[in-house]
């Protein structure tokens, strides 16, 4: 018998701002660095490190769950967090396949208008355009996307799992989070991946080995960070983080300047490279990893600066991260095609990326505006009908009544 705990789904959960903040900045450099050659896109994290804004949205939203879910759970009321759960794993579908139509159609009118097919290779939608009746439906299954799509089916899938992960987490967190790293050590020796259109190729983001991430904050994110807080912020696991990232942005910086690629040994060379994003290589989690360390050190819940005015503005990006990062891939769609169709300068860059950035926070303030608005709802309740005879008797008694005076 499962006692079900009500207090469960009635406590509070207190909202952590700067798992808001954070998923603002890494929607800006998701924006960003989907801007070819944009000179602002080297404000992003990818260019100073292994890691970049995916793993903060992998790990904040599997974070997330088990903090908010994992009580729920707990409490008896598993049902509740799948129905919860499954409800935001359709909505993110739907989000999905409507941004591939418009998405897919603003890349059409791009090219017509300019009479420039390079778009529609460059973004991967010539062959959707050239036979939607059969691609509709492998975008349908999620096995056609257009390039920079590919991440929302990650979390679609990640979610629609998280049910079962928060169960399981709940009752062994150490040991499913040992399975988790089984099937992210299998999923790479066996190339395990979900098939992708045209055929022959493979999800972009594997979710085999990206549930590593996930499941990984979720068991932070119920609780057992606590266990190992004391070896995590400890002096000498701080110091080898400092040195991991000191180490990234040696090798990042490689990838910019050739006279410092000839300072590295070959066998580093072969040793790091390639460092897969497919298959979420362990230099890009143990990067994001180490960064973690330091931000928390530094940056706690209680940190006064996240009521600050000057950081509203991304904190409110984050707090609507579906509907603006699907905003932001067309606004760095139609950046990319003002660069290409008129000018590349410097000042143009500068003026695409702060436009962009100012529409997703204007954006976000109207959809915060709105949530205040209240919601009108008229309450509909069942009655069983009567039955007719029973409603004629009233009026036939009704009728009488005045030839008895």
């Amino acid at each position: 018998m499962i006692t079900r705990d009500q207090s469960a789904l009635l406590a509070p959960v207190e909202r952590d701002l700067r798992l808001d903040l954070f998923r603002g900045i890494g929607l800006w450099m998701i924006f960003l660095d989907h801007i070819p050659h944009d000179v602002v896109a080297w404000l992003t994290l990818r260019n100073y490190g292994f890691s970049d804004a995916a793993e903060f949205f992998v790990f904040i939203s599997g974070y997330l769950v088990g903090w908010i879910y994992g009580p729920i759970v707990a409490g008896g009321w598993f049902l509740a967090a799948l129905k919860r759960l499954w409800r935001r794993a359709a909505e993110m579908y739907v989000a999905h396949i409507m941004l591939f139509l418009l998405f897919t159609a603003q890349i059409a009118r791009t090219a017509r208008r300019f009479d420039n097919p390079m778009y529609e290779h460059e973004f991967n939608v010539f062959n959707f355009l050239s036979h939607p009746d059969e691609l509709i439906g492998q975008a349908i299954v999620l096995k056609y996307k257009p390039v920079n799509l590919d991440v929302l089916p990650l979390y679609i899938t990640l979610v629609f799992a998280s049910p079962f992960i928060v169960w399981c987490l709940v009752r062994r967190p150490n040991l499913t989070l040992a399975g988790s790293v089984v099937l992210y050590m299998l999923s790479r020796w066996f190339d395990w991946n979900v098939a992708s259109y045209p055929p022959g190729t493979h999800w972009y983001f594997n979710p085999f080995c990206w549930q590593l991430m996930f499941v990984f904050a979720a068991w932070c994110g119920i609780g057992q960070i606590e266990t190992i807080a004391k070896w995590v912020w400890s002096r000498t696991v701080m110091t080898l983080a400092a040195a991991w990232l000191a180490f990234a942005l040696l090798i990042v910086m490689t990838w910019h300047v050739p006279a410092l690629e000839a300072m590295i040994p070959k066998w580093m060379i072969k040793a790091i490279y390639p460092i897969d994003k497919t298959d979420l290589d362990m230099l890009r989690f143990t990067h994001f990893m180490a960064l973690a360390i330091w931000v928390t050190y530094f940056i706690s819940r209680k940190w006064r600066a996240l009521h600050a005015a000057w950081l509203r503005p991304v904190i409110v990006c984050g707090q609507h991260s579906l509907p603006i990062f699907c905003l932001g891939v067309f606004l760095s769609f139609s950046a990319h095609w003002i660069l290409t169709q008129y000018s590349k300068g410097f000042w143009e860059q500068l003026a695409v990326s702060l436009v962009g950035i100012a529409i997703m926070i204007g954006a976000a303030w109207l959809l915060g505006r709105a949530e205040r608005v209240p919601n009108l709802f008229v309450k509909v309740t069942e009655v069983e009908e009567a039955d007719p005879a029973l409603e004629r008797a009233p009026a036939a008694t009704a009728n009488a009544a005045p030839a008895g005076h």
